[in-house]
């Protein structure tokens, strides 16, 4: 068998991204591994995260020496992460639709009336939304504190506008540009006699969109969904910098402060390096990996639904 140096090397360059995915897994399962142990199931139904003493000396617990008075439950941040994504999704998805909508179908129909002189405007729009999804995290932070928590403090009985809607207004913005320029190229794609076929079947312009351009790209759509889910999931800084930073409590309401699973790890590491047994951060190690398992399994299932969706549309 004749051995083939470029087929090699570039199979050698495939399996480096699994080969470090598989390496971080496994640091995560090692390295979290006691806390694994010592938390139990109890770790994903307790609402209650206390880094204990660390003043004091270690008690045995289970087992294991922690600080006095120690105990770690995520339940909070997990359900703050799956709120605050929840309806990040809930805003972004029609905005991102209607950007979608407005490049592909509104803007050539203004172009055709502008002066012969004047540059495309669609080009220029669309890289324009292409342009958010580059901005710093840091920054939409910043422009959460300044300029909407003082809009939602009005809105609240005490003036605070740290919390949820916040975080949930934070990472709509984020994910927005995500699915709004996936949406843009597939509607590029729609092959020009399915539309004109539509119209000359007496379509109106809203009809020839929602139920001729719409469902060839439906693939793409949940797709470009399931991957901003995946985004605001993971995002950290921004949501640190506005969501109030909610501890052993769940949230009650839009205005309520909350953590997110990646926002409570940044916050609290340098408190975790205190640990003299470092069972704190290896709890966080825990909750990283949780982290990890939510976003590959969300990223996973983005796979599978248009790999669906497209097999289906292809047997049809």
């Amino acid at each position: 068998m004749k051995i083939r140096p470029f087929r090699l090397s570039m199979l050698a360059l495939s399996l480096l991204i699994p080969a470090a995915l598989g390496a971080v897994v496994l640091f995560l399962l090692i390295f979290a591994g006691p806390a694994l142990g010592f938390n139990g199931l109890d770790f994903f139904s307790q609402i209650n995260w206390n880094f204990g003493d660390f003043d004091n000396d270690p008690v045995l617990t289970r087992g294991v020496m922690v600080p006095d008075g120690a105990s770690y439950g995520i339940l909070v941040f997990i359900v703050g992460t799956l709120l605050s994504s929840g309806i990040a999704i809930l805003i972004a998805v029609p905005l991102s639709i209607g950007a979608a909508i407005c490049l592909a179908e509104a803007i050539p129909v203004v172009e055709r009336h502008l002066p012969h002189w004047c540059p495309p405007l669609r080009p220029v729009l669309s890289m324009l939304v292409e342009l958010v999804a580059v901005v710093p995290s840091i920054i939409f932070g910043l422009w959460g504190i300044w300029v909407l928590i003082p809009i939602i403090g009005h809105l609240t009985p005490t003036g605070n506008g740290y919390g949820l809607l916040a975080a949930s207004v934070v990472l709509a913005l984020m994910i927005t540009p995500i699915i709004a320029t996936t949406l843009l190229d597939a509607l590029m794609q729609v092959p020009k006699e399915n539309r004109e076929s539509a119209f000359a079947l007496g379509a109106t312009h809203f009809e020839v969109v929602s139920k001729a351009m719409l469902p060839m790209v439906r693939a793409t759509l949940i797709g470009g969904i399931v991957l901003a889910l995946g985004r605001a999931l993971g995002e950290t800084m921004a949501v640190a910098m506005v969501s109030g930073g909610g501890f052993n409590i769940l949230p009650t309401s839009l205005f309520s402060p909350i953590s997110t699973i990646a926002s409570f790890i940044v916050t609290n590491l340098d408190s975790a390096e205190g640990d003299p047994t470092n069972m704190a951060i290896r709890s966080l190690a825990e909750v990283a990996l949780m982290l990890f398992i939510i976003t590959l399994a969300v990223n996973a299932a983005a796979k599978l639904l248009t790999s669906g969706a497209l097999n289906v549309r292809n047997r049809k």
